[in-house]
């Protein structure tokens, strides 16, 4: 992208006021403009693929498909833009997992207004945005959950692995499962198997608590 045009950037959050104060922050900037928004993850992909975007602001959890499903599904293509994940928490679940989808920055909302314009022009260079606070809050969380002895995941899921938990924390059962991924029961309890063995956990309530630290689902 030249340096004289504007950034063109897609804006996904499942609450209209938010997108509106974020758009507020990032058309008043210069070489920025908001040129689509969506309310969910499935319909950021959408418009990913459709239209010409350099840059995808995507919200970490939404309904239908989470911003880290939808920042997947867009860094597996060919010349796709650059993402920046949105997030509400100081949480490392949400960073790791945001890194691993293709993401080249994470913004609390809480500092929007602070860091999001310095994050877009980070990731138009190139480069990556990570502000201070989320790197002292990971570090600090990490530690005062192994001084409390709480399992730490031993590896990250896989993105079908990742579906498959949404739809068991969401109570759906494994033959629903199966219809709404097109695969096996017998997959779906594999799946299920490799995600309490990754994860350290027993049952569904375990799983569930998990899938909200992690954004899949909304409390």
């Amino acid at each position: 992208m030249n340096s004289t045009q504007q950034a063109r950037i897609l804006l996904a959050d499942d609450h209209a006021l938010v997108r509106r104060g974020v758009r507020l922050i990032l058309d008043s900037e210069p070489g920025l403009q908001v040129v689509a928004e969506a309310e969910d993850g499935a319909e950021a992909v959408a418009i990913a693929r459709d239209r010409e975007i350099d840059l995808a602001i995507l919200d970490v959890a939404m309904p239908r498909m989470t911003g880290l499903q939808a920042a997947r599904e867009i860094s597996s293509r060919r010349q796709h833009p650059r993402i920046l994940m949105l997030s509400m928490y100081d949480n490392e679940q949400y960073f790791f997992e945001s890194l691993k989808a293709g993401a080249c920055g994470y913004v609390l909302k809480s500092a929007a207004d602070q860091d999001l314009i310095q994050a877009c022009h980070a990731a138009m260079r190139g480069a990556s945005f990570l502000y201070p606070a989320v790197m002292r809050a990971l570090m600090r969380n990490y530690l005062e959950r192994e001084r409390r002895g709480e399992p730490i995941p031993r590896t990250m899921l896989t993105g079908r692995e990742d579906e498959v938990l949404k739809l068991i924390a969401e109570g759906y059962s494994s033959k629903e499962i199966a219809q709404a991924l097109t695969i096996s029961i017998k997959t779906v309890e594999r799946h299920r198997a490799n995600i309490l063995e990754k994860l350290g956990m027993r049952d569904r309530t375990q799983l569930t608590r998990y899938a909200i630290r992690a954004g899949l689902i909304e409390p």
